[in-house]
């Protein structure tokens, strides 16, 4: 496994097995689900295999993903503080796919019934090919997630949203004031934020709202937890803040302290029994460690694709598996598969765990 554009070796693809299993708000069966697939979504998204069905459910039964993850664009109408894609208007990533190759991939996803594909940037909206991809999906009986800052979404956006097949759309608000908010989020509106979570609701879409912690607004958690409540999200979204792209070099500025950090996860447990049934707070794994920890026992059944069509191994490390304009699909999935199981993939993991990173156990 190189760093750059290494693939892995290809492995011979496993059988399919299960049925497609949607959390919370989503239906159970996903119609037109083939019945040989199993899908468990995490906390984080990551789409992970049931333990208790034992190892033929791991990702090397699987000939296909279970997820893809798909940066569209770098392009993003903010330059977020803590931005860990370090995303900014005008930051497109050289050689972004346009629409024919995106169209492709999505194409792609949809012929090997892929049930779950997140939008991520990145404003994911802001690509002009968007909707063609979203409604190629959709057609194809495809869960969507969107991810967005909500800054221009529009009545218009938010009705076309409701004809496709949404599993949610997630609404970033870090702070309950403009003070705290715009502090992470320069120029950005805070009443543009909440009148996007208003819109989608409006539409019947399910909403969720992430959180990221740092020293500039952690005073304000508790509140925009209960905002959350308020505008009829059904998940909240947080973990302690990650040291990766912009976040990094302003890591000295943004970073809570360890106290700071222990005093938000007891915040987030206690809230979590307090808004049972009424608000769902996901936090685990609640570091970088426990993530990659997490991932080393069971890495995820999940495909990144970069808005460059590449794919990486792990959002944390610089490898990549494949490349979408070069790699069908199935010869992607299995590059991944091997590159799970290479001693440099294994050996960068278990060395970013060792890292000075701020950890709560």
């Amino acid at each position: 496994m190189r760093r750059g554009r290494g693939r892995g070796a290809a492995v011979s693809s496993g059988q399919r097995q299960g049925r497609a299993l949607h959390l919370g708000h989503a239906p159970a069966f996903r119609a037109g689900c083939p019945a040989d697939r199993l899908v468990l979504y995490g906390d984080d998204h990551s789409v992970r295999l049931g333990r208790s069905l034992g190892q033929a459910m791991r990702i090397d039964g699987f000939s296909a993903p279970l997820m893809a993850s798909w940066q569209f664009t770098k392009d993003c109408n903010l330059a977020c503080l803590h931005c860990c894609a370090d995303c900014a208007p005008g930051s497109r990533m050289p050689g972004e796919l346009d629409a024919a190759e995106a169209l492709h991939v999505a194409q792609q996803l949809a012929a090997a019934e892929v049930p779950y594909v997140l939008f991520s940037g990145g404003e994911p909206m802001s690509a002009s090919h968007f909707w063609d991809v979203a409604q190629t999906l959709g057609r194809a009986g495809i869960y969507l997630k969107v991810e967005t800052n909500g800054q221009r979404l529009s009545e218009a956006d938010a009705a076309r949203l409701a004809r496709l097949p949404i599993r949610s759309i997630q609404v970033s608000l870090d702070g309950a004031t403009q003070q705290a908010y715009s502090r992470l989020r320069p120029a950005a509106s805070l009443q543009a934020a909440l009148r996007a979570c208003r819109l989608i609701r409006r539409h019947q879409l399910p909403l969720e709202v992430a959180f990221v912690p740092t020293r500039f607004n952690m005073d304000e958690a508790e509140a925009v937890m209960d905002l959350a409540l308020e505008l009829g999200a059904f998940r909240f979204n947080t973990g302690a803040l990650m040291r990766l792209g912009r976040a990094a070099r302003l890591w000295d500025a943004l970073k809570p302290s360890f106290q700071e950090d222990g005093q938000f996860l007891k915040l987030l447990i206690r809230k979590r029994e307090e808004l049972a049934g009424r608000l769902e707070l996901c936090f685990r794994p609640y570091s970088l460690r426990e993530g990659m920890e997490e991932w080393l026992r069971e890495p995820p059944g999940t495909l990144l694709v970069q808005a460059d069509g590449t794919v990486k191994v792990s959002a944390v490390l610089p490898f990549l598996c494949a490349d979408m304009r070069k790699d069908s699909l199935a010869a992607a999935w299995d590059y991944y598969r091997a590159a799970c199981r290479s001693d440099d993939v294994v050996n960068a993991l278990r060395a970013l765990i060792y890292e000075d990173l701020p950890v709560v156990v």
